[in-house]
């Protein structure tokens, strides 16, 4: 809980601020996915490694064209231990890869993420939930870890693999492919 608390403090002081209409985080992942069905999965593999398999939780009618005006959940369940610092890391590296952001901006969300995301054993999940014109909100397994307060963020975080400009374009596509609205790209 204390570290939910350091991050959210944060968060708030240092990356651009909720709006005040913004409710806080819903205490458990049930209650922040409420009404919201699995829409699709994935597994990442790298070098021939399992990494994690991906689930995407929407409503009915999810735009994926639109999927930054939307809130939905993406959860990653672990495969393999990881280290809360490299998950950061390679976020921050990803998100660089759909856009450019400052480096000032970029040590700042390096900075929140490693604050929010714990090491991760095998069989751990990880689900951030996109809340549109919010921020980002975070939980492991189901309980909240706390939230990056920045819709800049949340969309170029969760972009990793909703972006048409995605490093895994094959994942992308297994994702979303039972979501009607799938643009198709090249």
């Amino acid at each position: 809980m204390k570290r939910a608390v350091i991050s959210f403090a944060l968060a708030l002081g240092t990356l651009a601020s909720a709006p005040a209409f913004a409710q806080a985080p819903e205490p458990t992942l049930s209650a922040a996915l409420q009404n919201k069905t699995s829409v699709g999965t994935a597994r990442l593999r790298y070098w021939g490694f399992d990494v994690y398999d991906a689930s995407l939780w929407a409503l009915p009618g999810f735009d994926i064209n639109r999927f930054e005006n939307q809130r939905f959940g993406l959860e990653l369940a672990y495969l393999r231990d990881f280290k809360g610092a490299d998950i950061a890391e390679r976020s921050i590296d990803e998100m660089k890869g759909l856009a450019t952001i400052e480096p000032g901006q970029a040590t700042r969300w390096t900075q929140a993420m490693s604050n929010l995301f714990p090491d991760v054993k095998r069989g751990d999940r990880i689900t951030g939930v996109h809340v549109p014109g919010s921020g980002a909100r975070f939980y492991l397994n189901g309980k909240l870890l706390g939230e990056v307060a920045d819709d800049a963020f949340s969309r170029l975080f969760f972009g990793i693999w909703l972006s048409p400009k995605t490093s895994q374009p094959r994942m992308r596509e297994t994702l979303v492919k039972n979501i009607a609205s799938v643009a198709r790209t090249p």
